[in-house]
């Protein structure tokens, strides 16, 4: 089983997302088909910064140094709330920052971490989080784009999606897997022949030849 600890100030906004659909069934140990498996396969924790923070009030964000809009999240709450979550971990963790600066992630870095126990995921608001946080946890940047958003919480999500459908058993099959398939970008299903406002669109004759070597080849064409 792989645990992810996010820290996020807005866990609700991705909790029905990671509740759902075959990320809910891998968290309840239920197969794809449906089928009890009592073995939960991934599993989610939420650390909110305002839990940890010394603020009588719960406030984490902060007015930056140096002048310029908005606020910045505090370093101490983070740094709790990490800490809290790694004393949920069975070994050393790894530890992700989203930021526009950091490297792209990628489907082999989902791969490569879907072999690890516990994934810390750090979600920023506002300006951005005090980077003295970043620098002592020694986390790794990354980023799911060249985009600015409004907060951490959809690349965590993000990442918790790509990374979960490599773990055994999260997909079912391995054929699941695009990379592992031979899969094309355009796919089709009934009916064979659509007619949408008085115009007939089929499916492409090759998917219905029943020719497998060519079908693989159409795929492998339309793939690039």
């Amino acid at each position: 089983m792989i645990h992810f600890h996010i820290v996020s100030l807005f866990p609700d906004s991705i909790e029905p997302y990671l509740q759902s659909s075959i990320l809910g069934r891998a968290r309840q140990g239920i197969a794809p088909k449906g089928k009890k498996n009592g073995k939960p396969l991934i599993k989610v924790s939420y650390y909110d910064p305002k839990d940890f923070t010394q603020d009588k009030y719960g406030r984490v964000d902060r007015r930056p140094y140096g002048g310029g809009p908005g606020m910045v999240l505090e370093p101490e709450g983070i740094l709790r709330a990490v800490e809290a979550a790694k004393k949920k971990s069975k070994g050393k963790p790894e530890i992700y920052i989203f930021g526009t600066d950091g490297k792209v992630f990628e489907e082999a870095d989902a791969k490569k971490l879907a072999k690890k126990k516990d994934i810390i995921l750090i979600c920023g608001r506002y300006e951005g989080i005090d980077a003295r946080a970043q620098k002592i946890l020694k986390a790794k940047i990354v980023s799911v784009g060249p985009y600015v958003l409004t907060g951490g919480e959809l690349p965590a999500a993000t990442l918790v999606d790509a990374i979960s459908r490599f773990v055994p058993g999260v997909l079912g099959k391995a054929e699941s897997l695009e990379a592992s398939r031979v899969s094309s970008p355009e796919v089709y299903s009934r009916p064979e022949i659509l007619t949408w406002k008085g115009k007939k669109h089929p499916v492409p004759k090759v998917l219905l030849s029943g020719n497998h070597a060519e079908i693989d080849a159409w795929r492998k064409e339309k793939r690039g």
